[in-house]
């Protein structure tokens, strides 16, 4: 995360990190209102088995229900934020009135990882130990080309996982071809 003016490209969009409010079963989420307006966003998701009028369902719900990415202009997005009443700005500490960024680059690999994924595996910054963060790696060739992160391995596993990270905000390890792993 980086303050407002070091994170915006030639076009002036940037990823923003915001809140949605509304509740958890809400029929219109905040993603899904930006949306509709045409403004690209993203927020985690998993499948979760969900009871719906006393029937089991299987729905695509937000890891974390109140956080999602935002790419757009200040100017763009200022109004939307006052239109949708549950739309919120997330604010860096001790920054006075700076909103929460991501750098396109992480963003994109980051989309890239979990949309490639069939089960990402989402963490968050306090479950990430210095441990599991020992060996930086760059995947060359297949579906994550270029993406870097961290080498992490279960043991006993004889899967790969790359952790890919959006800093204090959120984890996502997605599993990778040994063949493609390059240290750095």
């Amino acid at each position: 995360m980086e303050k407002l003016n070091q994170n915006v490209n030639c076009e002036g969009l940037q990823w923003f990190v915001m809140r949605d409010l509304t509740r958890p079963n809400a029929k219109r989420p905040a993603y899904v209102q930006l949306e509709e307006t045409g403004i690209r966003c993203f927020t985690p998701m998993v499948w979760k088995v969900c009871t719906v009028h006393g029937r089991s369902e299987r729905r695509h719900v937000p890891v974390i229900h109140d956080l999602l990415f935002v790419h757009s202009t200040h100017a763009e997005l200022d109004p939307l934020v006052e239109s949708i009443g549950t739309l919120q700005y997330r604010f860096l500490r001790n920054f006075h009135n700076t909103p929460m960024t991501v750098r396109s680059g992480e963003m994109e690999c980051f989309i890239r990882a979990v949309s490639t994924c069939e089960q990402p595996q989402y963490l968050s910054p306090d479950e990430v130990t210095p441990a599991m963060c020992n060996r930086r790696i760059r995947i060359i060739g297949g579906r994550l080309d270029g993406c870097e992160g961290y080498l992490l391995t279960t043991r006993g596993s004889r899967r790969k996982r790359l952790l890919v990270e959006l800093p204090s905000l959120l984890a996502a390890a997605v599993e990778v071809e040994p063949e493609y792993i390059q240290l750095i």
